[in-house]
């Protein structure tokens, strides 16, 4: 019995020897494996800071709730990742799910991959650039908005009434309601939000202007307000000479006179405008031929900017009526205060010309004569 007793010991100090060592093994493995993934852990962190293979940068189009795993291939493939599985990886071991906001994105040349994240999530696309000029109408304005590739087309093909009932300005003109300017956005951006910030600019700087303005200015309005700087921008490119030629419409208005400004009766015609404006078109009445009738036209005739809005505002103390081309080839014009004077400044232009045996070209006494009346057919 002794023996058989001291056989079962050792069996079983046999069998705790066994099991020790199975737990020192199965430690060691276990050990293995963690220091195997902090190495590991280490390499994909040190491949997220690794310069990207591209020597050039790289753009990618992400398009809204795009997933992550596409983005990454795309981005390999495309040359700005080297390995777009270890980024996976290293994301998913840190538990980290990296915002990505939709846009146009221009990878710079040689980026690492926790850079192209970080740009992901604050969203920085690439941004596109759409330039309203000063002086234009709606129109034009309209259509360089549609012949845009980077806008997304949502109001194009609406008449100017649909266009302001849809920007939800029912019953306004969509003439001369947009500020122009040059206006940066993400591509994709879509029309609507485009002209919702040219027109909010517009509003912003009508109100802000025309809370400054003179204070005996024959206007009722910040609507006549915006007319009137329309006509300005159309009537002179000078940044010198508009409120000289504010101040010329405002002391028309205040005497009662007719405006007699060319550019009106060039948008009243419309298509049937042919570069040229014959007599015909100024007798041809229509509600913008400030030659056939008194006051401001209905609505502006172009899109003001900055400086005509201020000159509307702030007209210069000159008691001129009339103004004529100088002919020097500057855009520049000559200010009268009396018919007599204007008369003499307008055969001066003439001369200059060429023209000769012309008798008084200001006859129709227009206030700012550009081509004179009487070479007009």
């Amino acid at each position: 019995m002794s023996g058989m007793s001291s056989m079962k010991r050792h069996e079983a100090a046999g069998s705790r020897g066994a099991g020790l060592w199975a737990a020192v093994g199965l430690l060691a493995v276990l050990a293995g494996l963690a220091g195997g993934a902090w190495l590991a852990a280490g390499r994909l962190g040190q491949a997220m800071d690794q310069p990207g293979p591209a020597a050039l940068p790289v753009r990618i189009q992400i398009a809204p709730g795009a997933p992550l795993r596409s983005i990454l291939a795309q981005l390999q493939h495309q040359g700005a990742l080297r390995h777009a599985r270890w980024v996976q990886l290293y994301l998913k071991l840190h538990r980290r799910h990296p915002r990505v906001q939709a846009g146009l994105y221009e990878i710079a040349a040689h980026a690492t991959a926790r850079q192209i994240l970080q740009q992901f999530a604050d969203g920085r696309v690439l941004l596109s650039s759409i330039t309203v000029v000063e002086g234009w109408s709606v129109a034009q304005m309209r259509a360089a908005l549609d012949s845009d590739p980077d806008v997304t087309h949502q109001l194009r093909g609406l008449s100017a009434t649909q266009l302001m009932q849809a920007l939800g300005h029912s019953g306004q003109s969509a003439e001369g309601r947009f500020f122009p300017d040059t206006y940066r956005f993400a591509a994709g951006t879509s029309d609507r939000k485009i002209l919702e910030m040219a027109y909010q600019r517009m509003q912003q700087m009508l109100t802000a202007d025309w809370s400054q303005r003179a204070t005996d200015l024959p206007l009722s309005s910040p609507e006549q307000a915006l007319t009137l700087a329309s006509i300005v921008e159309k009537e002179t490119a000078r940044p010198d000479e508009r409120p000289k030629v504010a101040a010329v419409f405002v002391n028309r208005l205040r005497l009662g006179m007719r405006l007699q400004s060319d550019p009106t009766v060039i948008y009243g015609l419309g298509e049937r405008y042919d570069g040229s404006i014959h007599t015909r078109d100024l007798q041809s009445d229509t509600p913008y031929n400030t030659y056939t009738r008194t006051g401001l036209p209905p609505t502006p005739i172009a899109l003001p900017g900055a400086a005509s809005l201020q000159a509307a505002m702030h007209p210069a103390d000159i008691d001129a009526l009339y103004f004529v081309a100088t002919g020097q080839g500057d855009g520049s014009h000559r200010f009268s205060a009396t018919l007599a004077e204007h008369d003499v400044a307008l055969r001066s232009y003439l001369r200059r010309l060429g023209v000769t045996g012309a008798g008084s070209g200001a006859a129709t006494s227009p206030a700012g004569t550009t081509l004179p009346a009487t070479s007009r057919p």
